[in-house]
Order: structure tokens, then sequence, then C-alpha cells
């Protein structure tokens, strides 16, 4: 029951790392299609500000930092009993009250994490504007913060909501590779026709990526799931989709954008 234990808490760590890569190659395919594209190859070329191999350096530390983390986390809130007991014990209900629960938290802490980054002009100017260098996101680049923001806005909301949810280890690994995925899927730069996240969530790669653009980086900090924190608190930038000449589609803001 131990080695049970033990595998659970590795794959915990592990999973969400080895589906982030699985999913950012397969969306790297689909970017070489220019009628799924938010932006032209060329735009991804010229306006970005960083290499690629400097953005997987950044991501691969950034999760060498969580990896540890969750470690730790899994060996302080192990208990005697095995996994496989509580999960037994479990109904589906407990188990949707458990994932929506973390969804709440990291969508809570996270909210207000990145939305105070972008207003204190010293942590912008040192720490968050690092993700933004990445003007026309692309899939692999979803995880390229600097270390301190991988820190207090990924790991630490990771671990509160494993924590406040009450969740398993083993639960975790479906949770965690969901949002996991998720955040890859926001950041793809794409807009793919039958995308199950753009159908029942309106935090979605076209909804991010208002954020990414000059005219809305005050705008749509949620993240990763829903966008209820900046419609309650004035932060939502509606947009509209539309299919470019040359193929793929652009999004454009509804409103105008206040110069503060």
């Amino acid at each position: 029951m131990e080695i049970m234990n033990i595998s659970d808490e590795f794959l915990g760590t592990v999973a969400p790392l080895i589906v982030y890569w699985i999913y950012s190659g397969i969306y790297v395919l689909f970017g070489s299609m220019d009628k799924y594209r938010l932006h032209t190859k060329q735009d991804e070329d010229e306006k970005n500000l960083v290499s690629k191999s400097t953005v997987v350096k950044g991501v691969l530390l950034q999760q060498l930092v969580q990896a540890i983390v969750a470690i730790i986390l899994f060996t302080v809130t192990g208990s005697d009993d095995t996994d496989a007991d509580i999960n037994k014990k479990l109904s589906l209900f407990d188990l949707g009250r458990q994932f929506f629960t973390a969804m709440v938290v990291l969508d809570t802490w996270q909210y207000f994490m990145h939305r105070y980054m972008h207003q204190n002009k010293f942590l912008y100017r040192h720490i968050h504007s690092q993700h933004h260098r990445l003007i026309v996101p692309y899939a692999f680049g979803a995880l390229y913060n600097h270390p301190i923001e991988g820190l207090l806005l990924d790991t630490i909301g990771g671990a509160l909501a494993f924590l406040l949810s009450g969740m398993s280890p083993r639960a975790s690994i479906f949770f965690f590779s969901f949002a996991t995925i998720k955040t890859v899927d926001d950041h793809c730069g794409l807009w793919l026709p039958g995308n199950l996240f753009h159908i029942f969530f309106r935090n979605n790669s076209a909804y991010h990526d208002v954020h990414h653009q000059l005219y809305g980086t005050k705008y749509n900090y949620s993240q990763p799931f829903f966008v209820v924190w900046d419609k309650i608190l004035g932060t939502y930038m509606p947009y509209s989709l539309e299919k470019r000449e040359s193929g793929g589609f652009e999004v454009r803001p509804l409103k105008a954008v206040k110069d503060d």
C-alpha cells in the first residue's frame, strides 16, 4: 500500500509536466495551418521579444520548482490512510465539488495576484513583464514566467487549490493535468473548430489573447477557467472574432480603451 501512495504522489508531480509538453506539441502542429491562427506567423516572429529556446528553458525551470513544491506538499499532507480507500468513499458529487472548489480557489488567487502584478509598476517591470514578452502567445510559452511569478501565481495558487479543496494526491493528478491542458489551450494562439474549451469556457484562447495585446493589458486578468472576477470588478474586455483575409482569425476589442 505504501508503494501505491508513492506512485500516486509521483504521478501527481510529473503528470502535469508531461501533459504540458504533449499538448503543446499537438498545438504546434495545428499552428502550422494558417486557417486556425489568431496571428500570422510573421507577427509571431516579429512581435515577440524573446526566442523560443529561451522560452523552453524558462518553462523547464518553472516546472522544476513546481515539482519540488509538489513533492514537499504531498509529503507534508500525507497520511496513513491509502488514497485508494479514500477515493472509494467519495461519490462523483464529492469529487465534482472538490474540483469545482479547486477551480474557484485557483481562479480567485490568480486573478488578484495577476492584476496586482500589472498595477504594481515594480512587479510588472521586473517580474510579470517577462510573460508579456510573448505578445503573440503560443502553446509551449504558457508557463513562460519569471521564476518568482511562477512560484507566487502558479505554484502557491495550485497548492492552495489542493489544500482547500481537500482532494487526494490521486485526484490531483486529474485536476492539475486538466488545468495544465486548459492553460496551454488559453495560450495556444489558435481558434480550433469544435474545441470543447471554447464551448464550455468563455475564458479561452481569444479571451486571453486580448490580454496579451497592448490595448488589453489592463483587462481580462482572469485565468484559467472563469471570467467572473473580470466581470464583477470591471476589467472584462468584450471582443469580436473575425476572419482574416489572409487566413485565420483576428480578435478585435469592442470598447474603447483609456490610456491611463
